[in-house]
This record gives structure tokens, C-alpha cells and sequence, in this order.
């Protein structure tokens, strides 16, 4: 399974690592430590708090932005059948679910816990901001 190190945790969470040593204080964010004794979190641990009420209430960007086109993220849901499967993912404050074949997700090693990056290229793209922004 895949471990985070708290730096690259936080980083896909889009919070400080302060702010995640805090969580794991807390309790809210389990952790354990490597053979060299550091801090890290398994990967499937990360995503069950990133599916978390309370994850997915929390957004790190609080600004107008269109966001770029790639997003690292870690695998948090993965529903297949014998011929497509669902996979979704929490890219910091964005969660992002993409449709493929059942044989991709085995080819790529797609399981709940899993560093992805997503690429999204679509036809139409919806630009917002915050209400009464003005550039």
C-alpha cells in the first residue's frame, strides 16, 4: 500500500503541514511512523478522510480561479464490473471521477489509497467566480 510522508499529505489536501501534524494530534487523521522513524499516512487512511463530511467541506482556495487541467490526487472509490469501472478521486478541494475500462484500472494498479493524476480535456469548459468579483 502506499504511504504519504506528512509533507506530500498535506500538500494533496491543500493545507499546510502544520495544519496536518495538528490533525493527526487530534486524532482526526491516522498515522505511524517509517523504519527512519518519520511521520506518514497510509494511503488508504488518506482517502477514507478524504471522503470524509467534514474533508469535503473543507476548500483551501478561497479565491476566483480556473483551475489548470491536471490534478494529483489519491484514488478514494474504485467500483468496477467485469468491463467498466468508476473511479473516484480528491485532488485537494476537488473531487474528480472518471469513467474507464475495467482492464485500465487493473493495468494501471488503480486502488483505494492510489497517487493519481487526473487529465481533464473536455469540449466545454464552465469558468465561475465568487459572486459580485470583479477583475
Amino acid at each position: 500500500m502506499t504511504v504519504f510522508k506528512v509533507r506530500d499529505a498535506a500538500e494533496l489536501l491543500g493545507v499546510s503541514d502544520d495544519t496536518l501534524r495538528r490533525w493527526i494530534d487530534q486524532g482526526r487523521v491516522p498515522s505511524g511512523t517509517d523504519d527512519a522513524g518519520r511521520t506518514v499516512i497510509d494511503g488508504a487512511d488518506l482517502a477514507a478522510f478524504l471522503s470524509a463530511d467534514d474533508a469535503a467541506q473543507h476548500d483551501p482556495v478561497d479565491r476566483a480561479t480556473s483551475a489548470r487541467n491536471r490534478f494529483v490526487g489519491i484514488v478514494t472509490h474504485v467500483q468496477s464490473d467485469p468491463v467498466m469501472s468508476q473511479v473516484e478521486m480528491r485532488c485537494g478541494p476537488h473531487r474528480v471521477v472518471s469513467l474507464m475500462s475495467t482492464e485500465a484500472v487493473r493495468d494501471l494498479g488503480l486502488e483505494i489509497g492510489s497517487l493519481a493524476t487526473a487529465t481533464v480535456k473536455a469540449t466545454t469548459v464552465i469558468v465561475e467566480t465568487q459572486s459580485g468579483a470583479r477583475g
